[in-house]
């Protein structure tokens, strides 16, 4: 049994957390837009996958999952596809980075605001391509 309200939910919350994240992008608190459109591309990227009723995995990037199941996603999702993985992955590799830094790196010093303005502008597009393509 798939709780298929879950979707719904997921892109709701989606489209507060994009709310959210521009509010820290006019803060310029650019680590922690990055952090946020990877946790709303992860949701929105789950959500297709439910709406596709394919078992969502407890993992961070769905980019494999996506070409497996490639079969079942939405039509409207297809074309974007490699975009989408491709989003999910890059934005998968700054998800601690963006939020803890390391020893040699602070993330308030290493991310700009062009790393922000390019994870925002992902996020975005690809919620629209999700939202598009579960409501075909």
């Amino acid at each position: 049994m798939q709780n298929t309200s879950l979707v719904t939910d997921y892109l709701r919350r989606c489209n507060h957390r994009l709310a959210a994240i521009d509010v820290l992008y006019e803060r310029e608190s650019w680590p922690d837009v990055v952090r946020e459109c990877q946790e709303v591309v992860e949701l929105a990227l789950k959500a297709l996958l439910r709406h596709a009723r394919v078992e969502v995995p407890r993992i961070h990037d769905v980019s494999a999952v996506l070409h497996q199941e490639r079969g079942r996603i939405a039509v409207g999702a297809l074309p974007h596809l490699d975009r989408l993985a491709e989003v999910s992955r890059s934005l998968r590799r700054d998800r601690e980075l963006a939020f803890y830094g390391s020893e040699d790196l602070t993330p308030s010093d290493f991310y700009k605001p062009a790393d922000a303005l390019q994870a925002r502008e992902d996020a975005q597009w690809l919620v629209g391509v999700v939202l598009a393509a579960v409501a075909d």
